[in-house]
This record gives structure tokens, C-alpha cells and sequence, in this order.
């Protein structure tokens, strides 16, 4: 059911600064930036083999980015993992250990559909899965 890590989100304060380190001093390629007004962040995708990192920066302090940098500073955020058939992991995990966060899934960043099972019920890790549309490819490329 999963297909691979997609990509780990790091929370960060400034993708600035998160930028001097990961790109000029570590050297990793930025794909892409992008806002997603649903989750109150600004996203930076740096490509690394076949996953990504997804540095995330709260764009207000209602944020639940921001609520976690407050809580626990910067560092890793969520653990992502692609799926094929979204709905169907989420059909067999209702009921079950695994507890949806309230309000998805819904359109998450390049297009995909994502939701997140709450830390409480996956061993203290926030996990995302997203589903791409149509081919299932990534968006490549600059800016956005």
C-alpha cells in the first residue's frame, strides 16, 4: 500500500536561513517553492535520490507549524509516504489504532491529496500520506 518516503518535512522559523544551510552549505538543488494556504505554510521541495526534504515556514502564528516550532523548536516534522490508493488506506484504518486528523484528506502541496494520522496513535511520529493525481508524477522545475 505504501509506495516509498516521498519526503521528510523539517519545521523551520525562515526558509532563509534553512536555505543557506541545506542548499549553499549542504548543496541540495531547490525544485520548488509554493505556498499552501490550507496548512499555513510556505514550503521549500529539495530534491535528495528518490525522496525530497520539504522544509516548511509557518506563514502565521495560528499555524500548526508555528504551534510545533513553539512547543519544540526546529527540526523534523512529519515523515511522508506516497500511496497509490489514498482512500483505500484510509477506509482500512477507520476503526482501527490509526487516528485521522480532523479535516482530511485534502489538497496538499504540488497538487496531491494528503492526510495525517495524529502522533498519539503512530508511535509519536506525525505521518502524512499523499496520493499524486493523474500520472503520479512530481512537479519539477523552479518556482512556482
Amino acid at each position: 500500500m505504501l509506495k516509498r518516503i516521498d519526503h521528510l518535512g523539517i519545521a523551520v522559523r525562515a526558509l532563509g536561513p534553512a536555505l543557506a544551510l541545506y542548499r549553499d552549505a549542504l548543496g541540495l538543488r531547490v525544485a520548488g517553492t509554493e505556498e499552501v494556504a490550507a496548512e499555513k505554510v510556505r514550503v521549500a521541495f529539495l530534491p535528495l535520490g528518490d525522496t525530497r526534504l520539504e522544509l516548511l515556514e509557518p506563514t502565521g502564528a495560528e499555524s500548526p507549524v508555528a504551534r510545533f516550532l513553539e512547543r519544540r523548536g526546529e527540526g523534523l516534522h512529519h515523515v511522508c509516504f506516497e500511496v497509490e490508493d489514498l482512500d483505500g488506506i484510509l477506509r482500512s484504518a477507520s476503526g482501527g489504532a490509526l487516528e485521522l486528523l480532523p479535516g482530511y484528506p485534502r489538497a496538499g502541496a504540488e497538487g496531491g491529496r494528503v492526510a495525517f494520522f495524529h502522533p498519539r496513535s503512530t508511535g509519536g511520529v506525525l505521518i502524512e500520506l499523499v496520493e499524486r493525481g493523474g500520472t503520479g508524477e512530481r512537479k519539477q522545475g523552479g518556482q512556482r
